[in-house]
């Protein structure tokens, strides 16, 4: 039988996505809304890594299953790296994602295209049963359009176009984005990884 790979997210959005990225895996993948609730794992830390493990260590040992989690964010040059870990809550506690990109348009409101240099990064995190931990890494660079566009993805999507393309992850379609995304990049490599312990 297949051994239970739980995916450590309350985001319905990110869930589904991770789904399809791990959908080759020979694991039996499970959703947090297939267990018992518990609080959310709050995220405390100051890096993706961090937090990432911090969330797949959480959920790990409050099932007794394998877990993989994920932290993942936009660094913005022109901003410092800003929003960074902060990207879900950037406009405050309990803001949408439209609170989000309309901050941060304002932020770079003015500033030319070769100035709206930013990259997507995820941290991928896997927790095993017995408390083993691996960790992958994946980004892609791009730039910051001047308004949000698309009705594809979740997030900063609307207002990132990535590095090759003319379009905003918002605009692309899932699959096209699947291949080149931060997240399918970190998770490809996962996968590898899960494939040879599985």
């Amino acid at each position: 039988m297949d051994r239970i790979l739980l995916i450590g997210s309350n985001n319905k959005s990110k869930t589904r996505e991770l789904r399809a990225l791990l959908d080759d895996s020979p694991w039996d993948l499970r959703r947090l809304d297939d267990f018992d609730p518990v609080p959310e794992a709050e995220e405390t830390q100051d890096t993706f890594e961090g937090n990432a493990l911090l969330k797949a260590r959480y959920y790990a040992r409050r099932f007794n299953v394998a877990c993989v989690a994920d932290d993942s964010g936009l660094e913005v040059d022109a901003l410092n790296g800003a929003p960074g870990v902060y990207s879900a809550r950037y406009a405050g506690e309990n803001c949408t994602y439209e609170d989000n990109n309309r901050k941060l348009l304002a932020a770079l409101e003015g500033i030319p295209e070769e100035g709206r240099k930013a990259r997507f990064v995820c941290l991928a995190a896997f927790v095993n049963e017995d408390g083993g931990e691996h960790v992958e890494r994946g980004s892609v660079e791009g730039l910051i359009a001047p308004e949000c566009r698309g009705e594809h993805g979740f997030g900063y999507d609307p207002v990132f176009i990535p590095e090759g393309f003319d379009q905003t992850f918002g605009e692309l379609p899932p699959e096209v984005k699947a291949g080149v995304s931060h997240r399918g990049r970190a998770f490809g490599k996962l996968c590898t990884h899960l494939a040879s312990i599985a």
